[in-house]
């Protein structure tokens, strides 16, 4: 990769990790877990800037707001709200990036395969903040899901369609690769 291309993709990642901060903010408190925007930025820049670059970004937005930048829903920062009851999510946020990534290049860059890797990306962070959440709190599984991952379904479905629509145009806007090259 030349270094056109390194600042590039530097400058995306950059800027993904700003706009999962945005994302944060357009927060509705719904009980321990808020309904937010972040994780379809999370989700987007897996498909749109790969496995690593994407987990760079989102790398970026995590330890900014560890270190006590409010970057996290509701305009907070700190680590403890990496160990709070959002913590599970905050960190799932790391492997959904890098599988929605990983899934993204090698199955080729297409709308369907978008929306399977936003699928699989979004079933890991149920299941890493719900086990977190569970473990914290000391819920039930039933429990659990009903306050960290049923109300939860409906959104998220929303958001895939719409960052499988983002992605789509930026692709083409951005000039960034549809499909893998041949080998």
């Amino acid at each position: 990769m030349g270094t056109t291309s390194q600042l590039r993709m530097t400058v995306y990642a950059s800027l993904m990790a700003a706009l999962t901060a945005v994302g944060a903010f357009l927060s509705i408190p719904i009980g321990p877990v808020p309904i937010v925007l972040q994780n379809m930025f999370v989700l987007l820049a897996g498909i749109l800037l790969g496995s690593r670059w994407g987990l760079a970004g989102i790398a970026v937005y995590l330890l900014a707001g560890a270190c006590g930048l409010p970057v996290f829903a509701g305009g907070l920062g700190g680590i403890g709200r990496i160990f709070g009851p959002t913590g599970g999510y905050l960190l799932g946020y790391l492997p959904v990036v890098f599988v929605t990534g990983v899934i993204s290049e090698r199955f080729g860059r297409r709308t369907v395969t978008d929306i399977i890797a936003m699928l699989c990306g979004s079933a890991i962070l149920y299941a890493c903040g719900v086990s977190w959440l569970k473990i914290l709190t000391d819920m039930s599984w039933t429990k659990s899901m009903a306050v960290g991952m049923y109300p939860f379904i409906i959104g998220d479905a929303l958001k895939i369609a719409a960052a499988a629509a983002i992605a789509r145009v930026l692709r083409t806007v951005l000039q960034m690769p549809v499909s893998l090259p041949q080998r």
